[in-house]
């Protein structure tokens, strides 16, 4: 199976904060679920810790390299820009990423690299692999906190997508 790409200095490990989750679904495809991903403002309609996403410069509605958008989340008015960006194409994994970032101090400011890895697998199967690395002082907070807010978050984040892909499939 393949594996996220991590930019220098968002390396699991060597952050504050790290979250994985991943779900392996039989009966979706890469192609039926890209859009629930790719489409910022399709996420509200599913995950219930996303809000307000705008995008800057005229971009939108779509993900796509390079792009600047915005959105709210698990308390945090986030600021992003596309790093990674591969549409599906058969044999090969679709991915997208993200850094985005929170707050203007040492005590508030948060930056992440959000990465997501999409794959069709053996047996009519999907793999939706999701990783986040945090730094700051609030990914501190967010790591030590019980239950793990990052992990369940992205867990309801996955579920709602998978859920959406199989409503919108019939």
């Amino acid at each position: 199976m393949n594996e996220i790409f991590w930019p220098q200095g968002y390396a699991p490990g060597f952050t504050d904060n790290f979250a994985s989750n991943e779900m392996i679904v039989a009966g979706l495809s890469v192609a039926e679920v890209w859009p629930f991903l790719n489409t910022p403002a399709l996420w509200p309609t599913y995950y219930a810790n996303s809000a307000n996403v705008r995008f800057y410069d005229g971009k939108g509605p779509e993900l796509e390299d390079g792009v600047r958008f915005y959105f709210e989340t698990f308390g945090f008015p986030v600021e992003a820009q596309v790093v990674e960006h591969v549409a599906p194409k058969a044999g090969e994994p679709a991915r997208v990423a993200w850094h985005g970032w929170a707050g203007s101090t040492q005590e508030d400011r948060l930056d992440v690299h959000h990465a997501w890895l999409l794959e069709d697998l053996a047996g009519g199967r999907v793999r939706i692999l999701t990783q986040e690395t945090q730094c700051g002082e609030p990914a501190k907070a967010l790591a030590a906190a019980e239950p793990n807010p990052m992990i369940n978050g992205h867990d309801q984040w996955l579920k709602g997508m998978v859920a959406a892909a199989l409503k919108a499939k019939g």
